[in-house]
């Protein structure tokens, strides 16, 4: 009697495609959580890793003697906005590629997810976030040359000017302790975030292929970004680095290693944590744009366009 066996069948592996919606979807909500909460958080939290000593309402009273309401905003136009116009573009496109490449080699889905967060956040760092959040702090650290009646250079000024005596090394100053930045950032919301809403889902009975409510997501969000601020001495490093503040104490040609230390011994631990206050602020308002609304946007997108939604991250 003959008998046949039944070959496995294996699924192909598809590369997901780039969805131009996506892309436009995500320079949106960037621009939205900049301009919105974003930046003034980001002034906020630059101000006190730069001023070590400032409380959180002393930092605010100096941000708001820069300029009142405005002083929150420095920095933002152009560079925040370059920034947040263009990082959602770069991790969409390299996520995707490395996400599926990851795959081809046996991946799981969770590990090529989070090399996809981690290689499309070192992108970001090294492609558009480096020289704007450079500027970014070059804006909120400068002295305050108009208190001394000298008229100050506009933004595109002060840019040319350090480009002019530094070069692309000058504008890109940090870049590496941004792109650990970028990476842990990245990694830390999607693998929190994610981590929440299994949590949320045991707590609700609600099964994995139920979709989380809205209310739900949001407060996946604010957990995963809130916690994600862990990572703050690397901020506070990065903003020193980048920062145009006068210190003789301060070692020259800076590095990632050498600015630790040098905050250490200044600052001790409670230095390399200052800012965490509005850093976690601003950690959870990211997440809940970018994360929770993120995936929100994406799915009424799909609906309106027929599109389907590319990851949900």
């Amino acid at each position: 009697m003959a008998s046949s066996a039944t070959a496995p069948v294996v699924q192909k592996l598809e590369k997901k495609p780039v969805s131009w919606s996506n892309i436009v979807l995500g320079a949106a909500l960037n621009m939205f959580e900049v301009t919105t909460l974003g930046q003034p958080l980001e002034v906020t939290k630059t101000t006190m890793a730069a001023n070590r000593g400032d409380t959180l309402p002393g930092a605010i009273r100096r941000v708001w003697s820069r300029g009142g309401v405005f002083g929150f905003y420095q920095g933002l136009i152009p560079w925040a906005w370059i920034e947040a116009s263009t990082k959602g573009a770069v991790l969409l496109f390299v996520s995707t590629e490395v996400e599926y490449q990851a795959r081809t080699f046996g991946a799981s889905s969770f590990i090529a997810g989070m090399s996809g967060g981690f290689m499309g956040g070192l992108a970001q760092a090294y492609l558009t976030v480096g020289f704007c959040t450079c500027m970014k702090t070059v804006e909120i650290t400068r002295h305050k040359q108009a208190a001394s009646g000298v008229k100050p250079p506009s933004t595109m000024a002060v840019f040319m000017d350090i480009y002019r005596r530094e070069g692309i090394r000058g504008i890109n100053k940090g870049v590496n302790a941004v792109a650990i930045r970028q990476c842990t950032n990245w990694a830390s919301r999607f693998g929190l975030s994610r981590a929440s809403e299994v949590a949320i889902r045991k707590i609700t009975g609600k099964e994995e292929s139920t979709p989380l409510s809205a209310p739900e997501k949001i407060l996946a969000s604010v957990f995963g970004g809130g916690l994600s601020a862990w990572n703050q001495p690397i901020e506070v490093v990065r903003i020193e680095m980048q920062s145009k503040t006068d210190d003789p104490n301060r070692p020259k040609n800076l590095t990632v290693g050498k600015t630790l230390k040098f905050i250490y011994s200044q600052s001790g631990i409670k230095g390399l944590y200052r800012g965490v206050t509005p850093r976690i602020g601003l950690g959870v308002w990211q997440t809940v744009c970018m994360v929770g609304l993120g995936d929100i946007a994406k799915e009424f997108v799909a609906k309106v366009t027929g599109e389907r939604p590319v990851g949900g991250h």
